[in-house]
C-alpha cells in the first residue's frame, strides 16, 4: 500500500516539477488535461466496466455505501450553512467547501486501485465511478447554482452539463456494453484498452501540474472544515456503511480508497465557471492532495 501510494505521489510531484520548470506551457497543460478528462479516462471506465464480471462483485452494496456517505456529508454541510454564515463564510466560499468535502480525485483513486489490485481493483473502482460521479455532478452543479455569486445555469444547461460529463456517459456506456460483451470485436476492445492505459500516468501528471503551492494560505476554518470532512469523516462513514452492507476484502479496501482520496482538480474549473470561490477551491485542492499522503494510508490501514 505504502509503495503504491508513494509511487502515485511521485508521479504527481513530477507533474508539478514539469509545470514549475515550464517544460510545457499552460496552454499545453490545459490541452493535456482536456485529453485526459474527455478521452483517456472515459476509455478506462468504458473498458473496465464493459469487460468486468459484475455478477461476482458487490456492486449494489459498494455503490450504496459511497453514495450514502456523500449524501450524509452534503446534508451536514447544508444543515450548518447558517452557522458558517455567522463566521464569515459566504455563498461562494460555501460552494468551494462543499465541493472540497464531497468530490473525489478519480485519477488518484484509479491509479491506486490498479497499482494495488490490478484489474480487480480497477473494476471495483470503476463501480465507484459509476455510483458516485452522477450524484456528485448533479449535487455540485445545483449547490453552485443556488449559492454561488455567478450567473445561474438554466435548467437545460444544468441537464446538459450532467449528461455530457465524460465520467457519466462512459459509465453508462460501459454498463450497457457489459451486457453484450460477446458482441464487442477484439480489435475494438484492445483499442479502448490501449487508450485507457495512457490515462493513469498522464492523469497523475495533470494532477501535479494543477497544484499551485503559491496559493497556500494560512489555514482558515474553511480549509479545515473541508479537510476534516473529506479526508477523515467521509472514509469513516463509507467504511461504516460498507461493513453494514456486508462489503469485505478488496471491495472494502477500494471503498475506503474511493472515499479517502483528495477532492477533484476539476472542482476548480467548475467553481471558476459558475461563480464559486475559485482561489479557495485551489487552496483546498492543494492542501488535501498534500495531506492525503499521510491520511490515505492511515485510513486504509485503520479501516481494514
Amino acid at each position: 500500500m505504502t509503495d503504491s501510494l508513494i509511487a502515485v505521489f511521485l508521479v504527481i510531484a513530477t507533474g508539478w516539477a514539469l509545470k514549475a520548470r515550464g517544460v510545457l506551457s499552460p496552454a499545453h497543460w490545459l490541452g493535456v488535461e482536456r485529453l485526459t478528462y474527455q478521452v483517456l479516462f472515459p476509455a478506462v471506465v468504458v473498458y473496465t466496466l464493459a469487460m468486468a464480471d459484475l455478477g461476482r462483485l458487490p456492486v449494489l452494496a459498494m455503490g450504496m455505501s459511497l453514495v450514502l456517505a456523500i449524501l450524509i456529508v452534503a446534508g451536514l454541510l447544508l444543515a450548518i450553512r447558517p452557522l458558517l454564515l455567522r463566521i464569515g463564510i459566504d455563498g461562494p466560499a460555501f460552494t468551494s467547501i462543499f465541493q472540497g468535502s464531497v468530490r473525489w480525485n478519480t485519477f488518484v483513486a484509479l491509479a491506486l486501485a490498479a497499482g494495488l489490485n490490478g484489474r480487480e481493483g480497477a473494476t471495483l473502482m470503476a463501480i465507484a465511478v459509476a455510483a458516485m460521479i452522477p450524484v456528485l455532478n448533479i449535487m455540485c452543479v445545483l449547490v453552485l447554482a443556488q449559492f454561488a455569486a455567478g450567473q445561474r445555469m438554466s435548467a437545460g444547461a444544468t441537464l446538459r452539463s450532467i449528461l455530457f460529463n465524460p465520467f457519466i456517459w462512459s459509465s453508462a456506456l460501459g454498463l450497457v456494453l457489459n451486457q453484450m460483451q460477446w458482441m464487442i470485436p477484439t480489435a475494438v476492445a484492445t483499442y479502448v484498452d490501449i487508450m485507457g492505459r495512457a490515462a493513469l500516468g498522464v492523469g497523475l501528471l495533470v494532477v501535479g501540474a494543477g497544484l499551485d503551492l503559491k496559493r497556500l494560505a494560512a489555514p482558515r476554518p474553511a480549509h479545515g472544515l473541508a479537510l476534516v470532512l473529506k479526508l477523515i469523516v467521509m472514509p469513516l462513514l463509507a467504511w461504516t456503511l460498507a461493513r453494514q452492507f456486508g462489503v469485505t476484502g478488496t471491495a472494502l479496501t477500494m471503498t475506503v480508497i474511493a472515499s479517502s482520496v483528495p477532492t477533484a482538480t476539476a472542482a476548480y474549473f467548475l467553481a471558476r465557471d459558475l461563480g464559486g470561490d475559485a482561489p479557495l477551491m485551489a487552496e483546498i485542492t492543494t492542501l488535501q492532495t498534500l495531506l492525503a499522503l499521510a491520511t490515505l494510508p492511515l485510513m486504509v490501514l485503520m479501516l481494514n
